[in-house]
């Protein structure tokens, strides 16, 4: 986008906290490419950077602005400098081009849904259910899920919305180039899950951590073995198990423990049918292979 004389013209985000932790803050803060991204955005408020506005100036008067972010949930009682936060957002929403809701917490009241706030929830939607308050921003809208966000996602977004990308977006509204995928697609265990060898210690390189130790990488939708958390890890990938924090059930209790029937985990991956998992199942116990019972590095 270019001014009248030819110029690059940055585009105005405003970053407006809800009910939040900060955490997709300084998430956002990881981003690796910062002094790039600010030569092509501008934060009339941001509530940590250095901003044009002040909150309090933002909340009594409507300044210019293409882009609101979203961050935190969303209550009847919560305000920002006095002022309601519904309020402020119906009133910057008639003006912008997009809203982005940014984390788990905007898009679904992640885990301030149980707090003792009013009516605690995200823009759209509280869990799975949809909200109605806000459905005349539908069409305005992206969600980007995360406990807390994939940096690369909510700048590549930022992005695409600056260069009038057509962004394919799931039911939840989320871009389907990040959250067409489960965070399973991409782990490098997958070899083990395959064959079911299971994993016995966090931190560790081998073993698949869905049997026993709660991995949620086969139902949540996400990049997170794509796109690298700081480029370099995943959880899964440094022996933790994915916690499903982009989707609307988190979060989970006993995040570490997998539930099972008769042995059968309780929840079998995303599309899998109960039938062809025993199936195969049963084909992949009688393999033994040696290479994946060996330690990877210090054998």
């Amino acid at each position: 986008m270019k001014n009248p004389n030819g110029e690059n013209k940055k585009i105005k985000i405003l970053w407006l906290s809800g009910i939040s932790c900060y955490g997709n803050i300084h998430s956002f803060f990881n981003y690796p490419h910062m002094e790039v991204f600010l030569e092509d955005f501008e934060f009339i408020y941001h509530p940590v950077l250095d901003s044009t506005f002040s909150l309090k100036e933002i909340v009594n008067e409507t300044k210019e602005c293409n882009i609101l972010l979203i961050d935190g949930a969303i209550s009847d009682d919560f305000h920002r400098a006095d002022v309601n936060i519904k309020d402020i957002i119906n009133r910057y929403a008639t003006s912008v081009n997009r809203i982005v809701t940014v984390g788990t917490c905007a898009t679904f009241g992640g885990i301030f849904k149980y707090s003792d706030f009013q009516s605690p929830r995200g823009l759209h939607f509280c869990g799975d259910e949809l909200q109605t308050d806000f459905l005349h921003l539908r069409n305005k809208t992206i969600s980007i899920s995360g406990c807390p966000i994939q940096p690369e996602v909510l700048v590549n977004t930022l992005y695409e919305i600056k260069n009038q990308t057509d962004i394919k977006l799931d039911t939840f509204l989320r871009p389907k180039e990040y959250y067409a995928y489960t965070v399973h697609n991409g782990c490098t265990r997958n070899e083990y899950f395959e064959y079911k060898v299971d994993g016995h210690k966090f931190g560790e390189l081998e073993g698949c951590l869905f049997y026993d130790h709660g991995c949620q990488a086969p139902y949540t939708a996400g990049s997170c073995n794509k796109i690298l958390w700081n480029e370099q890890n995943s959880k899964t990938r440094s022996g933790s198990p994915c916690f499903g924090c982009t989707e609307y059930t988190f979060p989970k209790m006993s995040l570490y423990d997998t539930k099972k029937n008769m042995g059968i985990p309780q929840n079998l991956p995303l599309g899998v049918p109960k039938r062809a998992y025993l199936t195969i199942a049963g084909v992949t116990k009688a393999f033994s292979i040696q290479r994946l019972e060996k330690k990877l590095i210090d054998d």
